[in-house]
Order: C-alpha cells, then structure tokens, then sequence
C-alpha cells in the first residue's frame, strides 16, 4: 500500500508517470523500506495507463461489492437490525428531550422580576 500511495504523491506532484527511483525516493524521505519487487510490479500494471482513469474504474468495482454483512445470516442480522432499532428509538428520545428543552427556555415565568431583568429599575 505504501508503494501505491508514493506512487500517487508523485502523481498529485505533477510526475504524469513516476519512475522506479522517484518511488523509491519518496518512501525514502519518509524512511519507510522500498521494496523493489513491489514497486516494478505496480509500474508495470500502471504502465500507457491513466491514474485518475485507473481509480475511478476501482471505485465503480468498489460500488458493487455487497456490504453491511448481509452474508452472515438471518440470526446476525436480527439481532443487529433490533439494535438499530433500539439505538434509532433512543436518539428520537433524545431529541425529543432536547426539543422540549429548547420550547421551555423561552419563558421563564418572571424568574428574575417582570420590569425588568433583575427586577425593579428604580
């Protein structure tokens, strides 16, 4: 991964198509390990091909891919669907609370005098 995220930086700092030694170089400065293997293989996967292209075609296959555990079965996903429910319950308890809260600071029924602030002004 951090092969790919230098490769990237090089990319963001105007370097249409980083070589090798610029990857190296960036991992370099941070003094993170370059592993020569790895980089050669993601040049030669990334190679006549455009960055931003590659990754917008990465967050399309990224897109289809189930998420939210529905493979894990009916019992799972019950009981996390009950918590949910729990938690969404609570949440609208809260806010109901808090909107009570709000309506009630408007009047405060005379607290401090009805001439004024604090009371009289004489």
């Amino acid at each position: 991964m951090k092969v790919v995220a230098a490769y990237l930086l090089a990319v963001l700092g105007g370097n249409t198509s980083p070589s090798a030694d610029d990857v190296k170089k960036i991992l370099g400065s941070v003094g993170a390990d370059a592993d020569s293997d790895r980089i050669e293989l993601l040049l030669s996967q990334l190679k006549g091909k455009d960055v931003t292209e590659v990754v917008a075609s990465g967050r399309e296959k990224l897109a289809s891919v189930p998420s939210g555990g529905a493979v894990a079965g009916v019992a799972p996903a019950a009981g996390s669907a009950g918590a949910a429910a729990t938690a969404a319950a609570e949440q609208k308890k809260e806010e109901k609370v808090e909107d009570e809260e709000e309506e009630d600071d408007g009047d405060i029924g005379g607290l401090f005098g009805d001439n004024g602030l604090f009371g009289d002004d004489d």
